[in-house]
């Protein structure tokens, strides 16, 4: 490493800033430079194209960008509330407004864009705001609280200045919080920049359906105050009136220049640092990226040109030869639910250029492909209400279509081709498959051939496509199926080499079947006796299809440890015992047993991040007396050890909480106790906020269920891990008999289909159609299962029983629980206990020979 790295100060804290570090750090191994980032936020880089789901009940940290990890690295500084206002270039320092200084080697400047207002009179009146940061949306959610809880309720009115994508996102925000909004749109259609005057027509009547009023043509003279001095209205130039309790200004964003423009660097004619192609501006000292930046004539408004100036920045501090390849404009977006994408020469300025359109009022369609006059070359594409096509066709740009362009706009189903009514094509090596990340169908293949990536994940880690905002991701699978197939490698979906079909299709086949055993399994769907992969994924098929005890009919054998012995295993070769504490709530007798157990015992007591009382230290031997204590004062098995449910975290809702409006703990009990027990291919975890605040993290969880003052909203696919996920929106203002139907299904179809050890989130992902198709399956019950899927979540709520309670009742299942084989009484003498905090905990390690545990010193 070398000794005295140089010093690089990013000004700014957003997007393309983090971008930059992140790259810089991976690519940096000799460590040839430190980093300085100055934020004028008081928080790490988030994701600001996802500030709408701030009032979906996301946290400000839910949104954070990336790996807190870059910020542990020693290279790396994240100033925060840190703002830059003098740049000294000569002297190579920037200073901030508390009076403190950096020098730099290297200046980036990725300070973005501000929100521009109109010179409107009234834009500064109480009630009025602007959409674009944390900030801004907390102080917009704080304003409209507070309205309501004065005016005890009631209609509120919001309207939105600005019929753009800022627009757009703003009018999804103030439905979120439950006001009629209206969209007030200067120019003759919605999203002007993006479609043209059939698709803004569309996307029109899509957003009306959903109960936003959209006035377009309509020019604003003023805001008007209203009784209390706050706004009241908004007032046209041809004197028509509109009555509001709140504004947002969406008028567009300018680049926030003003500091470069202040140390005399040039500027674009319309606004900008100017910087060459890679990415300098005049002085070799200071580079501009993202939206600040004025490159090739015009700075750009979109995340994905940013991320790509970032990585030549740090590409030509490295010493490579990178230069910007030019704009790509195009952009899929899902506003107000609905689909919206542009790609290309969307309006078809290309001389001769056709124009291959398909529109269908009904369903709120209008597809548009722009080709060359010869009708073979496709130039560009404007999507509205269907943009399905769009991972597959804006790769395609400059390249002939392959067959009849008009399949392409077909509805889903109609012809053949790829499975929706689309010709097959085949990418060339320089098309862009990953705009965010600028990662090209060749740079896959290549991930595949060169590097030896022999799924999607792999490419995904090796590449980065499909790590960003993901609708790349069906693609990235295609390419990398279709290059192992080209390479001779087998692309099998079969578990293990006993049986030749993925988890879900064995499944299926012993549903059919109605087989109960293992060996009735394998001797008719597989081969050999079976190994580590699928007898545990069988045994989680038996416990799933007929709810049977895990260790009844010969089955304790397929178990992993922990399994088999109804606990987890720790380093250290005891185990935790977890006893099932729905919802979170217990009662004092309850507390007292579990204290008196660990006391008794001397067990090692912790509180999870699923509010249950962990106990730790207990001796297999010992496990049944413990159970026994617990089920006698009407407690059960946790099944923490199981992949099954875990738990179903919840706050305090509407019984306690001031702000709570459902009552989410009673929710999470009914939760717990329906899917107690349910056997699925990984575990599962639900949480219950009884509010938008969202304190029972529920978007974090496999299902979550967050309270609207007109039900609830159910998320699906939210996952920890080493690789974390939200969870997205499968269903809103449900009332509970709908919730508990959606989320059955839900669970029922993820048990059903998902591969063995595949958690939610990726089994989501990975899903042909997305969540879009699992909504259709689920909600509008488009493959006709949903009875079947409704019947066997009752099977299992109705054959339910507690596993601890079973196995005290059954002596030869007791028999099991010993440490020695030869003395089923006897504790280890050679176990040694040492302090932890204040309690004790045994000191190992033990090492697992068959059914024996040794402990060795």
């Amino acid at each position: 490493m070398i000794q005295s790295p140089e010093h690089v100060v990013v000004v700014g804290g957003g997007m393309v800033a983090h971008r930059f570090v992140e790259a810089l750090r991976s690519r940096d191994t000799e460590g040839r430079y430190r980093v300085t980032v100055c934020a004028e936020e008081p928080r790490r880089p988030y994701d600001r194209v996802a500030l709408t789901t701030y009032f979906t009940g996301r946290h400000p940290e839910d949104l954070e960008l990336g790996d807190r990890g870059l910020w542990d690295d020693p290279l790396v500084t994240l100033r925060r509330d840190h703002r830059i206002e003098a740049i000294d270039r000569d002297a190579h320092t920037v200073t901030a407004t508390d009076g403190t200084s950096e020098h730099y080697d290297h200046l980036v400047l990725a300070t973005g864009t501000y929100a521009w207002v109109p010179p409107i009179k009234g834009a500064d009146l109480p009630g009025v705001f602007v959409y674009r940061t944390i900030d801004d949306v907390a102080a917009i959610r704080g304003y409209v609280e507070r309205l309501r809880a004065e005016r005890g309720g009631g209609v509120l009115r919001g309207a939105v200045l600005g019929g753009g994508l800022l627009g757009l996102e703003a009018a999804g925000a103030l439905q979120e919080l439950g006001l009629v909004s209206t969209v007030i749109q200067a120019g003759p259609r919605l999203m002007n920049v993006q479609v043209d005057d059939a698709g803004g027509a569309a996307l029109k009547r899509l957003v009306e359906k959903l109960g936003v009023s959209v006035k377009v043509d309509a020019q604003t003279s003023r805001f008007a105050p209203g009784r209390t001095g706050a706004v009241g209205s908004v007032r046209f130039a041809d004197g028509a009136e509109l009555a509001t309790d709140v504004i947002i200004v969406a008028t567009g964003v300018r680049p926030r220049d003003e500091l470069a423009a202040a140390s005399g660097l040039s500027l674009g004619e319309r606004g900008g640092v100017t910087v060459d192609d890679t990415c300098l501006t005049e002085d070799p000292a200071v580079s501009a990226i993202g939206e600040v930046a004025s490159i090739q004539g015009a700075w750009v408004g979109l995340v994905a040109p940013g991320y790509t100036m970032a990585e030549i920045a740090v590409d030509r501090l490295l010493g490579g030869t990178s230069t910007y390849p030019g704009t790509d404009t195009s952009a899929k977006l899902k506003l107000l639910g609905v689909d919206v994408a542009s790609f290309g020469d969307a309006f078809a300025t290309t001389p001769g250029a056709l124009e291959v359109v398909f529109a269908d009022p009904v369903a709120g369609v209008y597809k548009k492909l722009v080709l060359t006059d010869d009708a073979r070359t496709l130039l560009g594409g404007i999507l509205v209400g269907d943009a399905s096509a769009y991972s597959s066709l804006r790769p395609m740009v400059g390249a002939e279509l392959p067959g009849d362009a008009a399949a392409w706009l077909l509805p889903e189903g109609a012809g053949s081709g790829d499975g929706a009514g689309r010709p097959q094509l085949e990418l060339p090596d320089a098309a862009t498959v990953c705009s965010c990340n600028n990662v090209s169908a060749g740079t896959i293949r290549e991930a595949v051939r060169e590097h030896e990536c022999t799924d999607t994940s792999e490419v995904k880690a090796c590449t980065k496509a499909g790590t960003a905002c993901g609708s790349c991701v069906p693609l990235v699978k295609k390419l990398v199926t279709t290059e192992l197939e080209r390479a001779g490698i087998a692309v099998s979906n079969a578990m293990c080499e006993h049986f030749a079909m993925s988890r879900a299709e064995l499944f299926s086949a012993v549903q059919i079947a109605e087989l109960t055993s293992f060996s009735a399994i394998i001797d008719r769907l597989g081969t050999g006796s079976g190994c580590d992969i699928c007898k545990p994924a069988i045994a989680s098929i038996l416990a799933s299809l007929y709810n049977g005890h895990v260790l009844a009919e010969g089955r304790a054998a397929l178990q992993d440890t922990n399994d088999r012995v109804m606990a987890n295993m720790q380093k250290d070769g005891t185990y935790s015992v977890v006893p099932r504490v729905p919802g979170g709530e217990i009662t004092p007798e309850k507390l007292i047993v579990i204290g008196e157990v660990a006391k008794d015992f001397g067990l090692y007591t912790k509180i999870t991040g699923g509010q249950r009382i962990d106990l730790f230290g207990a001796r297999i031997e010992q496990l049944p007396a413990i159970w026994k204590r617990l089920v006698d004062a009407g407690m059960e098995s946790g099944h923490a050890y199981g992949k099954s449910l875990r738990t179903v975290k919840s706050c305090v809702g509407s019984t306690w909480c001031r702000y709570g409006v459902q009552d989410s703990v009673g929710m999470a009990i009914a939760l717990e106790l329906r899917y107690r027990g349910l056997r699925s291919p990984h575990k599962i975890k639900l949480g219950v906020s009884g509010c938008a605040r969202e304190c029972a993290e529920a978007r974090g969880k496999d299902v979550g269920v967050i309270a609207t003052e007109k039900g609830w909203n159910v998320y699906v696919g939210g996952n920890g891990g080493f690789n974390p996920k939200h969870a997205q929106l499968l269903v809103e203002d449900v009332d509970d008999a709908m919730l508990l139907k959606v989320i059955d299904r839900y669970l029922m179809f993820y048990i059903r289909t998902a591969d063995r050890l595949q958690r939610t989130a990726p089994w989501q992902e990975d899903f042909e159609g997305g969540l879009d198709r699992l909504r259709q399956i689920i909600v509008d019950d488009a493959l006709g299962i949903c009875a079947d899927l409704d019947a066997h979540m009752s099977r299992h709520i109705d054959s339910y029983e507690d596993e601890w309670a079973a196995v005290l009742r059954d002596p030869a299942r007791l028999a099991q629980f010993a440490s020695f084989v030869n003395a089923p009484d006897a504790a280890d003498p050679s176990l040694e206990y040492v302090a932890e905090r204040g309690q004790r905990r045994p000191r190992g390690p033990v090492f697992v020979a068959g059914d024996t545990l040794e402990v060795r010193a």
